[in-house]
């Protein structure tokens, strides 16, 4: 496979689609070490920073957690995490919960969209985890014809306003745990539920492991990554017969990204197996992905997910620093900004390399208070990361330096949350 003329992250073809949901608020409550937290005015990308232990990665889980319970179902996403009463803040009581206000932009809303405001509630009964509140409205005027509240569940009964009919009607989910939004979306006469549904399934929570892109997979194209990359092989045979010129950039971008590289490649073994090859310049023979370099490997999935054409409507990405060479970082920080014109993208990291190549309004910084819950000091709010970074201060050097203006982490010993 030729990979055709060099590239780089700038080159890569990022095209436009129509607008996904973008979430604009989200409120966690309860949730293992945020027992109540709100971030606000959330930009396309949303970057959280913070010592270990601050709650990046249980900030991460509760997007996971929310994926889970629209796809395998509350009680499982609950038992994958120990349990509700594992997720639920020590010393607290009643419902784990997440709001979400997210604006939408239908071709009837015009430019601006409009916002809209979605809240679960997960709580026992007898052991087992049940849906105590669910609700889908309007935030303002809905507009003619639309009634504020959508929707509006406690414990598996509730009502529920169809758009098509203008009508509203009462209904029962067979099983408490039961998600509304997950059943009423899936029928005619309610395309904002639909909607909804649609967005949080198809949410990407990326959990790359080099190890599992090295694999050997069956041959097959296919089109997306998994989330652990353990199909790159299926993905790049996808890209060489549909999109070659995809195939082309990404490549390029690839060796533009990394020192010596020639090109990347697979092959088809006998028993119908594909293997990912990695070529040096100053040698003949290409070599197996698991003689490359774990960063090798993982930047090629990163150029894979966040060049897709019609990319999912949220991308998780949870500490992309690990493997990669410090300089890739703020490239890669700047492809994550040019994918959150066509996704929503999260990212949790450590390293102020990657957060120099951040603006502002995209950073969040988390931190533990000494009563061991997890509170968030965005860092647009700072006059003094402001007042530095217009002296010529970089974002990241400032949170190393101690500018954030944060307590110190909570130490071995102390309460945790």
């Amino acid at each position: 496979m030729t990979t055709g003329d060099s590239g780089s992250f700038r080159d890569l073809p990022l095209r436009t689609r129509s607008r996904p949901p973008r979430i604009i608020t989200l409120r966690v409550r309860r949730y293992r070490a945020l027992r109540d937290i709100q971030l606000e005015k959330l930009s396309g990308m949303t970057v959280l920073i913070g010592p270990n232990g601050s709650g990046k990665s249980t900030l991460f889980d509760v997007f996971a957690f929310l994926d889970a319970c629209f796809s395998k179902g509350v009680w499982a996403a609950c038992e994958e995490r120990g349990g509700l009463g594992d997720i639920r803040s020590r010393g607290t009581h009643g419902p784990v919960a997440v709001e979400l206000e997210y604006r939408e932009w239908p071709p009837d809303f015009g430019p601006q969209g409009r916002l809209l405001h979605y809240q679960l509630e997960v709580d026992e009964r007898d052991g087992r985890p049940v849906v105590s509140r669910e609700t889908l409205r309007w935030k303002g005027n809905p507009g003619p014809g639309r009634s504020r509240s959508i929707l509006n569940f406690e414990n598996g009964q509730g009502e529920v306003f169809d758009e098509g009919s203008g009508s509203r009607r009462e209904e029962a989910l067979a099983e408490p745990d039961m998600l509304a939004v997950n059943t009423l979306g899936q029928l005619k006469g309610h395309p904002r539920i639909e909607a909804l549904r649609r967005f949080i399934s198809g949410w990407y929570l990326s959990y790359f492991s080099s190890e599992e892109a090295r694999g050997v997979p069956r041959s097959g194209p296919q089109e997306r990554l998994t989330r652990t990359a353990d199909n790159l092989g299926n993905v790049l045979q996808y890209l060489k017969q549909r999109d070659p010129s995809r195939l082309r950039s990404v490549l390029g971008a690839l060796r533009d990204t990394v020192p010596g590289l020639e090109r990347a490649d697979y092959e088809t073994t006998v028993d119908g197996r594909l293997v990912v090859l990695f070529k040096d310049k100053p040698f003949q023979q290409p070599v197996l992905s698991k003689f490359a370099s774990d960063g090798t490997v993982k930047m090629l999935a990163y150029l894979v997910l966040l060049s897709d054409p019609t990319p999912p409507p949220f991308i998780g990405i949870e500490e992309p620093e690990n493997q990669l060479y410090h300089s890739l970082l703020p490239g890669l920080a700047d492809l994550c900004r040019q994918a959150a014109d066509r996704s929503q993208v999260l990212v949790t990291t450590h390293s102020h390399e990657f957060v120099n190549a951040c603006q502002p309004n995209e950073v969040i910084a988390l931190y533990r208070e000494s009563d061991g819950f997890t509170r968030a000091v965005p860092a647009a709010h700072n006059p003094s990361v402001r007042a530095m970074l217009e002296s010529g201060g970089k974002l990241g050097h400032l949170w190393q330096e101690g500018y954030f203006d944060v307590p110190r982490p909570i130490t071995p010993g102390e309460t945790c949350g």
